[in-house]
């Protein structure tokens, strides 16, 4: 507000002196100002003396800052509410909306941060761009592309235990969240019963092997079968044997390659089975001094290492192709084996790969 020459007191003076009768001509010539500028002052402050102008003065100037704060939170008002159609939650947006208002001359950067509740170092913050992150996403979307069931846990976990990649999972989860490659989970309604007893836990490689067949077709409708043989101890997947019949005389066999590279094992966990319990597998485990231990009918929770394998080898392999041969299925359960065992982290190892587990040189059962 422009301050002016004349003081309180010398302009109730004047005011008091055209009263006493002095021309106004002359007063304007005597003082230095017009004439114009003696009729304004006359019309606003005649009757008063030097204490009520000056206090009108105050009031003058504390009506146009309560104005100017009006129209200030007015201001902040509008803005916020044109800003409310979309979520203000993450300081990052908040921050945004902020810098778009103060661009456009609307507030200050101090509204703006009052306005949108955030501070004047968060609006100055400019985030660092790494290169890590485009590296980051480049993974997961060749991870995901590969592997369509994997989520976040696993892919995470095969960065960090199998690629040794130091990110946090933080950083990660927060890429993942942007590429959108969140999995829909569908709930379940959980059966209510009795506890289970828990399954023995193997303390060497080589205590405990389990054994289990499934079931699939051809892209021509035929049958076939695969037999699937897992070590408790380190989950780690030792055959897939494929054809479309495997008698009690091809699992003698199976196992009989697998026991040249691997050892035998102290016992074979199955279910009853009519290859199980024919007297061939009997005679040759007894042969062998390896214990046959058979599950209760119906029960095959009591197997559940390698059911849970078999859930895995359903939803990562078979169910993402069309087989035309058994050829090529048995070629393509050579190919899955390897990744199952070398690159997939495992939940029940602690999110790392079941040769990762037999690398920390645990010693062989006798």
């Amino acid at each position: 507000m422009k301050t002016s020459r004349y003081s309180d007191s010398q302009i109730i003076s004047i005011l008091k002196q055209a009263e006493a009768g002095t021309p106004v001509p002359e007063l304007c010539r005597e003082h230095g100002m017009s004439s114009a500028c003696f009729y304004r002052w006359r019309a606003k402050y005649g009757g008063m003396d030097a204490s009520l102008m000056s206090r009108m003065k105050e009031l003058e100037a504390e009506n146009a800052r309560l104005k100017k704060m009006y129209a200030d939170v007015q201001l902040q008002n509008d803005v916020i509410k044109e800003a409310m159609a979309k979520k203000l939650v993450k300081p990052s947006r908040r921050r945004e909306m902020a810098r778009t208002a103060v661009c456009k001359g609307r507030l200050s950067i101090r509204a703006a941060c009052s306005a949108f509740s955030i501070s004047e170092t968060c609006y100055r913050y400019k985030p660092k761009l790494s290169d890590e992150n485009a590296e980051i996403a480049d993974w997961l979307v060749g991870i995901t592309d590969r592997q369509r069931n994997w989520g976040f846990k696993l892919c995470f976990l095969y960065l960090r235990n199998v690629k040794g990649y130091g990110w946090n999972h933080k950083r990660v989860y927060r890429v993942y969240r942007e590429l959108e490659l969140n999995l829909r989970i569908k709930p379940r309604k959980r059966l209510y019963r009795e506890k289970p007893e828990p399954l023995s836990v193997p303390e060497a490689i080589n205590d405990v092997w389990s054994m289990d067949f499934m079931h699939d077709q051809l892209s021509d409708g035929r049958s076939f079968r695969a037999f699937n043989v897992i070590d408790d101890y380190n989950r780690e997947a030792l055959g897939i044997e494929i054809d479309f019949s495997l008698p009690a005389t091809r699992v003698i066999r199976a196992l009989d390659q697998i026991i040249e590279w691997r050892g035998a094992p102290l016992a074979l966990r199955c279910d009853n089975g009519p290859e199980y319990v024919g007297h061939q597998l009997a005679e040759w485990a007894s042969k062998r001094g390896i214990a046959l231990q058979f599950i209760q009918p119906g029960k095959p929770q009591q197997n559940a290492y390698v059911e849970r394998f078999n859930r895995t080898v359903r939803y990562d392999w078979l169910n993402q192709y069309i087989f035309e041969t058994i050829a090529e299925v048995q070629e393509a359960a050579t190919a899955w084996l390897w990744t199952y065992n070398h690159e997939r982290p495992n939940m029940a190892l602690g999110g790392i790969t079941p040769k990762q587990k037999l690398a920390m040189g645990m010693p062989m059962a006798a």
